[in-house]
This record gives C-alpha cells, structure tokens and sequence, in this order.
C-alpha cells in the first residue's frame, strides 16, 4: 500500500511538474496584451487571460481576434495568430497612433457591439 501511495505521488508531481514546464510555450498561456510595437506605454499593458477570456465570449475561431488581411481585403477564417499586431499596424510608415487604434477598435469595439466587457481606460488599463 505505501508503495502504490508513493508511485501515485510521484506521477502527481511529475504530472504537475511536465504542466509547468510546458505551459510556457502556448499562446494561451499569455497573461497581458503586450506587443513590441509600443516603444514607450503611456499607460500600463492591459492583462490579458488568453484561455479565460475565449472561454468567457464564446470565441472558438481565432480568426476573429487575429484577422488578416490579403490585398486590402479580409480573407475569411484566415488567421494572423501569433503575429504581433504591430508588424501590420506599424508597417509602411504609419505611426503609433495606428497600432493604438487597431487595438482599441478590435477590443474596445467588440466589447461595445457585444455590450460585455470593459470599455473604459481605467477598466481595461490598472493604474501603476
């Protein structure tokens, strides 16, 4: 009996083990909105549960969040997951405000449209 209780505790604690050691490596794992493209944040990064908050709305396709676009035109259920926002945002010369922008209208603007979720700065943004 103690034998079988000490293998059910290590394979409890290497299981453990392998699900921290591992989590690191997944999209779902991030915890703020950070993107490269902010040189210099006047506010702090929005945290961010990547798992918590699909689950929550309901999102399923990745597309939605993550849209591309090809020639000017979006291409439907195509998705530009895990690129930051910012090589889009900020390509071409445009500027900062651009990468803000993008932001605010694809997360602000759904949260409006689906009338849940936090919309003003101090809800989105902790202060410092």
């Amino acid at each position: 009996m103690k034998r079988t209780f000490r293998l059910g505790c290590l394979a409890a604690a290497l299981a453990a083990f392998m699900l921290v050691a591992f989590s690191g490596f997944a999209q779902e794992d991030i915890k703020k909105v950070d993107d490269g493209g902010f040189r210099q944040l006047s506010r702090p990064a929005v945290p961010f549960d990547h798992d918590e908050h699909n689950a929550r709305a309901g999102i399923e396709d990745c597309s939605i969040c993550h849209h591309f676009y090809k020639n000017g035109k979006k291409v439907k259920g195509a998705s530009s997951e895990g690129t930051q926002c910012s090589k889009c945002h900020l390509a071409e010369g445009k500027d900062s405000m651009d990468l803000i922008k993008a932001y605010h209208d694809k997360c602000k603007g759904c949260h409006m449209e689906k009338k849940m979720g936090p919309i003003t700065c101090a809800e989105c943004h902790p202060s410092r």
